[in-house]
């Protein structure tokens, strides 16, 4: 059977259109639907429905398309892994982040990587986890840098890094705010010297990322370990709005330390402890079942000698 009809029946899948999938693949329509009637008469079964305006796949189709779909990554390793044993270490690497992390381990890292490495090309893809997680799955991203847990059997796990979090406040005492907080706030020192329980702000405006981030579920857990869930004022996707906001007096936040050396924020921010000493745990993030090119295991080893 013809690879390239793996192709042909992945992409009309994709785009649920003969049209947009003969344009992708560069080829003409008519010859792209003679091509899979001739692949449904070699199968003996219908791929696709044909429906004026919706082209789905049948349930024979849909069992097509997934195989389909896994022969042609199992192709691409093979052919990524021999390209790799004869040139060594060059061409792509795909790697995805949340920007809150993102923003923070990447640079220095891609820094060192290029130094060692100028003939491979950074990718980077920041999204959400929930979208990173399936891309990653998918073997869409080479690597991602993502937070435990990691809930996808797909998904094999490497440990980089494990860090506290910090409560984030206004500067200056809010209405809002605990009373006994409001009397520690007036003196720095006793700031630093309290770790307070998670629980003394149950009624406090909580700032989250949005549905999808994996930040968003720890602080969840945090609340939930203090048998509340919070008031959530606002949602954002970027860490340093939701700094930006506390700064401005409209609620709190958490944070992880690495966020807290490089804030823009900090002249405006108290950063406090609390008393469960709350921890994420960083970790590089692949396919098991996919090939790890060599690009992606150097910047694993760049990290680790970095540590």
């Amino acid at each position: 059977m013809d690879m390239r009809l793996f192709e042909y029946a992945l992409e009309i899948y994709k785009t649920k259109s003969f049209t947009k999938a003969a344009s992708h693949l560069h080829i003409a329509q008519p010859s792209l639907s003679k091509q899979i009637a001739k692949l449904e008469q070699e199968l003996g079964v219908y791929l696709f429905d044909r429906k004026p305006g919706s082209i789905e796949p049948t349930p024979d189709g849909l069992c097509f398309v997934k195989q389909a779909e896994k022969i042609l990554q199992m192709r691409d390793d093979l052919r990524r892994e021999i390209l790799e044993r004869k040139e060594g270490i060059r061409g792509e690497l795909k790697i995805g982040s949340t920007a809150i992390t993102g923003g923070h381990v990447l640079p220095p890292l891609f820094r060192i990587y290029n130094e060692q490495f100028p003939n491979v090309c950074i990718q980077l893809i920041e999204e959400s986890t929930e979208r990173l997680i399936d891309l990653t799955a998918r073997g869409l991203v080479d690597i991602s840098i993502l937070s435990l847990p990691i809930e996808d059997s797909r998904l094999n796990t490497k440990t980089m890094l494990t860090e506290p979090l910090y409560l984030v406040l206004p500067k200056e005492p809010k209405q809002w705010m605990p009373e006994k907080l409001k009397r520690i706030m007036s003196s720095t020192k006793l700031i630093k010297q309290n770790a307070f329980p998670i629980e003394d702000f149950a009624n406090c405006p909580f700032i989250l990322l949005k549905q999808g981030y994996g930040f968003r579920r720890t602080v969840l857990e945090l609340c939930a370990r203090g048998r509340f869930e919070p008031q959530i004022a606002y949602e954002t996707s970027s860490i340093e709005t939701a700094q930006s906001l506390v700064g401005n007096g409209l609620g709190l936040t958490v944070v992880p330390e690495m966020v807290i050396h490089r804030s823009s924020y900090q002249s405006s921010l108290t950063y406090i402890k609390l008393d469960s000493n709350p921890t994420r745990t960083l970790v590089f993030t692949y396919n098991k079942k996919r090939y790890l090119s060599m690009n992606a295991k150097a910047l694993i080893e760049i990290y680790e000698k970095q540590s």
